[in-house]
């Protein structure tokens, strides 16, 4: 195999991962709260050879002098990009939209703590008289200790405050406030996607320096709306554009695979 074929299969593999991440962001338009992915590049190692031996004919050179030949791109980093996204209105009490960026609500999830922007919040019966707040996928939402959120089912109405406050009104009128857990993510780069609209905390990162729990004397920076969710910050005219342009990458390195072989043809009929 020659340099250019190496060099063009070697970016075929990266250009396939860079689609993947479009067609995952395309795929997730309609999702709540979800956040993008953006793919970026880097050259992979490259050779440098000095071929001007009289470095006074490289004068005014635009260029940098010599030639450099790579052997290809590589996927350098898929950055989440934690932009707001549209807010609709819903009418519907337990829903819910963080409005600040980089804000997240905690899940439980297999007894690990998670994270998710979907505000979309359910009831699930534990007992008799008691319901529990739940995803859309029965997992438990947390409250600032960490702590399931559960309430009486004898309930007349939910209000979310601003700043993240379930207050929770019983017929008997007695009622029930219980702040939410919200966290500040400040490096959304040390997050892993889980599935189903969750992020966890990589195993690499130092979450005091990644993390800053929203709770006690924090509790104002909070921002929720309810009776709305928040849209995904996908653009989907972005995205097809880009689409377009690795697609089109994609078949460049491909014809460049083909005309290397075509070569070699020739090479090799030469007698």
């Amino acid at each position: 195999m020659n340099r250019t074929m190496l060099t063009a299969s070697n970016t075929l593999n990266q250009l396939q991962k860079q689609m993947d991440v479009i067609s995952n962001n395309m795929a997730n338009t309609d999702t709540t709260g979800y956040k993008k992915q953006n793919a970026t590049f880097t050259d992979l190692l490259f050779q440098q050879f000095n071929n001007q031996k009289d470095v006074t004919q490289e004068i005014n050179r635009q260029t940098p002098n010599g030639i450099r030949q790579g052997v290809g791109a590589k996927l350098a980093q898929t950055q989440f990009v934690m932009s707001q996204g549209n807010v609709k209105t819903t009418d519907r009490t337990l829903d819910t939209a963080l409005t600040k960026e980089g804000q997240l609500y905690r899940v439980m999830v297999d007894n690990e703590v998670r994270y998710t922007r979907d505000g979309a919040f359910y009831l699930s019966p534990i007992s008799k008289n008691e319901n529990m707040l739940v995803t859309n996928e029965g997992n438990p939402i947390l409250d600032e200790n960490n702590n399931p959120i559960i309430m009486n089912n004898n309930v007349k109405d939910y209000a979310f405050s601003s700043t993240g406050t379930l207050s929770v009104t019983l017929n008997s009128g007695e009622r029930q406030n219980i702040n939410l857990g919200v966290t500040l993510v400040n490096n959304p780069q040390s997050l892993e996607k889980t599935g189903s609209n969750l992020y966890r905390l990589s195993d690499s990162a130092d979450r005091n320096q990644v993390l800053t729990d929203l709770d006690g004397a924090l509790r104002n920076e909070v921002s929720i709306k309810q009776n709305a969710l928040e849209q995904s910050n996908v653009d989907m005219s972005k995205e097809m554009v880009n689409l377009i342009a690795a697609q089109r990458s994609y078949q460049f390195q491909s014809r460049s695979i083909s005309i290397a072989d075509q070569m070699m043809g020739l090479v090799n009929g030469i007698r």
